[in-house]
């Protein structure tokens, strides 16, 4: 994928709509995948990939601390959506870690090692089993700095083809997403690597 004129990519696609740009980067994949952590407003990605390709894997990088709340909708989406997930977890359990490191504060010396345990190993892991050309995000513009450095169509440190069909909706325009298409959405959700909400987390800086 690192041939692709990333920038005319995005031109083409400014006005298309999110199932648009999802059936085009699918006709140019050999193993998409969508990422996800079933935080707020996740379902309009995972909606609008599976209403594209029923049978795109879904990862499911599951920290271990996710509220009930969280656990709740994942499974309600799971069934309701009919998920092919592929659920990837730390090699430690929250138990172990609680009594070893806790959940360290972004200034601890250990909140990077606490980082690459919950989340980026399990990340990195799935990525490696998988192998993706194409990836599938929610991610949009004005959640952080870096998020707003890119755009619809970018690529990612290892030359996959990072895809964003929401980037440019705003939280009013995926609510009205979620209403017309009868979608929940979750809000009660808690990432332990994160202090500040408009932190990034590591997996696509």
């Amino acid at each position: 994928m690192r041939n692709l004129d990333i920038e005319q990519i995005n031109k083409d696609l400014q006005d298309k709509s999110p199932q648009e740009i999802i059936a085009w980067a699918i006709s140019i994949a050999k193993a998409p995948v969508v990422t996800t952590n079933f935080r707020p407003y996740e379902v309009a990605i995972l909606h609008a990939c599976t209403q594209v390709d029923g049978n795109l894997k879904v990862i499911w990088c599951d920290t271990g601390y996710n509220t009930p709340q969280t656990y709740k909708h994942a499974n309600e989406l799971i069934h309701s959506l009919s998920l092919n997930v592929h659920l990837y977890v730390p090699q430690q359990t929250s138990s172990h870690r609680d009594a070893t490191i806790g959940i360290p504060q972004i200034e601890d010396s250990l909140h990077k090692i606490f980082t690459e345990q919950v989340k980026l190993e399990p990340f990195n892991r799935a990525m490696q089993e998988h192998k993706p050309d194409v990836w599938f995000t929610n991610l949009r513009k004005g959640q952080t700095a870096f998020r707003d450095s890119i755009s619809v169509v970018s690529l990612s440190k290892d030359g996959v083809l990072k895809v964003s069909p929401f980037y440019n909706w705003t939280d009013e325009q995926l609510d009205a997403y979620l209403e017309e298409n009868n979608l929940p959405n979750e809000f009660k959700y808690f990432d332990p690597t994160k202090v500040l909400s408009n932190r990034e987390c590591g997996l696509h800086s």
